[in-house]
């Protein structure tokens, strides 16, 4: 994969579709809605986009330099700009973090991908509140049928892995996320048409600004970062199947939009139902499991869009899982000399035999749902520790590296594309922010996170 026989995503769109498929999962349909209207809805929406701007761009723009520059995997990319034992575990970081994120993640996919299987068998039809609470739990609690349809979800996303950058990564992204799109605006023109819809409109998008408070800041800090899938070594790996004519700035743009509008847009979906049904708000991935059923048995030929919906929210998880997984498997190619597809297997048999430590503590009522440490099951400590210290603490070290190591000379070659581009303002503000802003707002991210402060 190295050198001149190394891939590369074969044009912009793709690159676009890649990376926001990387950066859009099962968070935007239900952690950033709720969080949204529970914070302040229109109020917080611009504090998050301010920290859009402030932190969560400016790290994505550096992971993308590290990957494009030096055209390696994570570990090899910032061994290659800074040599040393300290930044090479920024990589190290990445390639942990894409891990243990995986370890609870392919958990949940499951459970998407075992909705898709019920709705093809017609479990949904006639479903009320009170059935889809009980399906949901069946699903979570297991223990069976969570490893199985976790098996199944490794099965699929290392095979596409497997085939390549152009031929697995590329051909599914950029076929199916256009899709995703139409499907959830379907899914909200019927939501929006629910009896007491503008209630769940409301707790979306009112703008409160009283809710505004310190906790609530850092919480749109932290959800700007981890939103976008940075600090993990995804957004450098596959900066590194770029383009050399790709607008790194025009793309980062781009995705950050486009996931934020993902996002609302699985707002609208969801919080009329939620209103409509008299269920809670604050009821977390449930959301997703318990509201879509109700949604679709309202409409003409329901099932047959309830089977599309969960199908294409498959492949929002699996999208967002290609991107995890290619972290290792990049690594274990280009550092350790696998075959791809060796590294593909590999990385499937480390995922499965901690994820199912996850799947079986998913909840208080498994199998292993007793066993905890700190208080906290296998599900919650693979989440805590990934998304709480690895990821803000691996997007502190590329942003003052990129920031202090790197000269702006070079950032603006690779960024200009040779001096192709004109961007020079642009240039200028993206490294004063990269140097003295996003690292102090990644530490109070980081502080947050671990506890420090609050």
């Amino acid at each position: 994969m190295q050198g001149k026989s190394r891939e590369t995503f074969s044009s912009g769109l793709a690159v676009f579709f890649a990376t926001l498929g990387s950066a859009v999962g099962l968070g935007n349909i239900w952690k950033f809605p709720y969080l949204t209207g529970e914070n302040g809805g229109g109020a917080f929406l611009l504090v998050y986009f301010l920290c859009i701007l402030l932190v969560g761009i400016p790290v994505m723009l550096c992971e993308f330099y590290a990957g494009r520059k030096t055209r390696k995997n994570a570990f090899g990319a910032y061994q290659q700009i800074k040599p040393g034992p300290v930044w090479k575990h920024i990589g190290t970081m990445g390639v942990g973090s894409a891990y243990f994120i995986m370890f609870f993640y392919s958990c949940v996919a499951g459970w998407v991908y075992y909705y898709l299987f019920k709705a093809l068998k017609g479990d949904f039809i006639g479903v009320t509140l009170e059935t889809a609470k009980a399906q949901f739990g069946a699903t979570v609690v297991g223990p069976y049928s969570p490893i199985i349809w976790q098996v199944i979800v490794l099965i699929v996303v290392c095979a596409i892995v497997a085939a390549g950058v152009q031929k697995g990564i590329e051909k599914m992204t950029k076929t199916l996320m256009p899709v995703l799109f139409l499907l959830i605006l379907i899914c909200d023109l019927r939501a929006i048409t629910l009896p007491g819809a503008s209630e769940g409109l409301q707790f979306l998008f009112h703008v409160d600004f009283s809710k505004l408070t310190a906790p609530v800041i850092l919480t749109a800090l932290g959800l700007a970062f981890f939103k976008l899938s940075l600090g993990m070594g995804t957004m450098t790996t596959y900066a590194s199947y770029f383009t050399h004519d790709n607008n790194l700035f025009r793309t980062a743009a781009k995705v950050a939009t486009a996931d934020t509008l993902v996002s609302l847009l699985a707002g609208i979906a969801i919080f009329p139902t939620v209103f409509s049904f008299g269920m809670e708000p604050g009821a977390g991935p449930g959301l997703l499991f318990m509201t879509i059923p109700l949604v679709f048995s309202q409409m003409p030929l329901g099932n047959l869009l309830l089977i599309a919906f969960f199908f294409l929210t498959s492949i929002a998880a699996t999208t967002a899982m290609l991107s995890l997984v290619e972290v290792p498997v990049a690594y274990f190619v280009e550092e350790k000399g696998y075959t791809r597809r060796s590294a593909a297997i590999l990385t499937g048999i480390i995922i499965l035999a901690f994820g199912v430590l996850a799947s079986l503590s998913a909840d208080k009522s498994s199998l292993l749902g007793h066993i905890t440490f700190g208080g906290k099951g296998f599900f919650d400590w693979f989440d805590y520790l990934s998304s709480n210290i690895m990821l803000p603490l691996g997007g502190l070290m590329i942003a003052v590296l990129i920031g202090y190591s790197v000269s702006k000379a070079d950032i603006e070659k690779e960024f200009s594309n040779g001096g192709t581009l004109h961007q020079e303002g642009i240039i200028t503000l993206f490294f004063f922010v990269i140097r003295y802003v996003t690292p102090a707002l990644l530490i109070i991210v980081f502080l947050n996170s671990i506890g420090i402060i609050r």
